[in-house]
């Protein structure tokens, strides 16, 4: 009988099933990472657009620009303590 009985554990699964589910993982990753960077995206520009005049949105995106860097330089030497 190769169907679970209520109740029990483990389910094995067969190996082409754990293939698609890594695929399904890799993907929602790849799918995750892109909604990631057009929220990010859609969150500058919305801010970008609610600046009342050129002078406040080239102020605003030199805020942007700075912020970004300013984690970038961070995390970069966050990554050269730890190794």
């Amino acid at each position: 009988m190769s169907q679970r009985r209520p109740g029990q554990w483990p389910v094995h699964k067969p190996k082409s099933d754990t293939v698609a589910d890594e695929q399904g993982a890799q993907h929602l990753a790849l799918v995750a990472e892109q909604a990631r960077f057009h929220m990010v995206l859609g969150s500058i520009r919305a801010d970008l657009e609610a600046q009342p005049s050129q002078v406040c949105r080239h102020a605003a995106r030199r805020r942007w620009i700075n912020a970004i860097v300013a984690l970038a330089d961070e995390l970069d030497q966050r990554l050269k303590k730890t190794g």
